[in-house]
């Protein structure tokens, strides 16, 4: 009798140990995957608005204005707005880790060449050639992510990749600053162009395969997967939302460098790659957003994150450092939010073909960026800061109406 319930107790036991080996076997993976997420994160976004705090230099050193100059940043983001639906329609086609890694590796090389750059025109030129490798890696990992996370972890594992954006952007644009000062601009390039093949290579040693793509057997198949997302009402508003998610972004972290290098701030390089430091409060908040994605849904998280972004813009109009600093800092902390939610809903709206949405949603995500990077420099003339405080704040109540109408968790 003792010995028929052992072996009935033993025989309890061992699915209970299948599962504990299982969970140990899984661990380092999902760490790997993890840590590959937030380093393709961080190497993409070294390089996206690396100029941004060198903007009034270049305004001296090329003697152009502001609208100019500001192109460095502009001709990445039209690249990327550009090359992303190809690059949906082919990861589709082709498979998720081979793109990431590929346009990370690709993108190395541009990075690298800027500093060649003898005129405005050259660096226009190579800023743009690196936008065309970007869409490969965000439009590819939002897709992989949406596929390989289960359901209830998916915007924890979406905000482990932001965070790697948000830290990345932020090491690009402070590095650059340093290096300017104390080396030249061109240093700039050359560090950021080796840092992003260390990334490409980690990417290629840490990030697991895919296990649950689904291949797009023909370009007609894939074509048509676009075509239904184009009339998906949810996606529609989605692309609609991301769109003016970068266009704040950019136009408040673009012409915020002119603000605050004049009177009565008259900050340099260094100073204004400092003031990027607000975007490790998004780094820290981030992940904390994800976890609150999961819980309270997209369509809160919008509107929450749209609250606190146009707070921050709002702070900005005072003529005092620290009250500049912290309506930046609310900003990009509104901004990631959002950002989490609204790449995150991209998955769950389409359901299929997610690399084709998912490029889609970074095409007009980009132009967003690029129509932000643009459009305040004409009113900066007319109306200074203000005048581009003002058209951000339109943009963001758009995006809180969109989402609140449209959007469904």
């Amino acid at each position: 009798m003792i010995r028929k319930q052992t072996v009935k107790a033993g025989e309890a036991m061992w699915p209970m140990e299948g599962r504990v080996a299982q969970a140990l076997t899984a661990a380092p993976a999902r760490i790997g995957t993890v840590a590959a997420l937030f380093i393709t994160g961080f190497a993409t976004f070294l390089n996206v608005y690396v100029t941004q705090p060198l903007l009034p230099e270049f305004r001296q050193v090329f003697s152009a204005s502001e609208l100019l100059v500001s192109l460095t940043v502009s001709a990445p983001v039209l690249a990327v707005a550009m090359a992303a639906p190809l690059v949906g329609l082919m990861a589709d086609a082709v498979g998720r880790k081979r793109v990431i890694v590929a346009a990370m590796l690709g993108l190395a090389v541009p990075s690298t060449l800027a500093a060649t750059a003898s005129d405005l025109g050259q660096l226009i030129v190579w800023r743009f050639l690196q936008g065309i490798f970007v869409p490969g890696i965000i439009a590819v990992t939002i897709a992989y992510i949406s596929e390989e996370s289960p359901r209830r972890s998916v915007g924890a594992t979406m905000a482990v990749y932001v965070t790697g954006t948000v830290v990345g952007g932020f090491a690009g644009r402070y590095f650059a600053g340093i290096a300017a000062t104390h080396w030249g601009w061109r240093s700039a390039f050359l560090g950021i162009g080796a840092f992003t093949l260390i990334g490409a290579l980690a990417t290629w040693w840490l990030l697991p395969r895919s296990t649950r793509f689904v291949r797009q057997n023909n370009a007609a198949a894939a074509l048509r997967s676009m075509g239904r997302h184009l009339r998906n009402p949810q996606l529609l508003a989605t692309y609609a939302v991301g769109f003016n998610v970068l266009f704040s972004m950019v136009a408040a972290f673009t012409y915020v460098n002119f603000y605050l290098a004049d009177e009565p701030f008259s900050l340099g390089p260094a100073a204004l790659a400092t003031i990027f430091s607000v975007y490790l409060l998004g780094a820290v908040v981030t992940p904390v957003a994800g976890r609150l994605l999961d819980r309270i849904g997209f369509r809160r998280m919008l509107l929450c994150s749209v609250g606190l972004s146009s707070a921050g813009m709002l702070m900005t109009l005072f003529h005092y450092l620290p009250a500049v600093i912290a309506g930046l800092a609310l900003e990009a902390t509104g901004v990631f939010a959002c950002q989490s939610a609204s790449s995150g809903h991209v998955g769950n709206a389409a359901g299929e073909a997610r690399s084709s949405a998912a490029g889609l949603y970074v095409t007009l995500y980009y132009f967003g960026g690029f129509a932000g990077s643009i459009l305040p420099g004409f009113l900066w003339d007319r109306a200074g800061w203000l005048g581009c405080v003002a058209l951000i704040l339109c943009m963001q109540i758009t995006s809180a109406l969109i989402g609140n109408k449209l959007w469904k968790d």
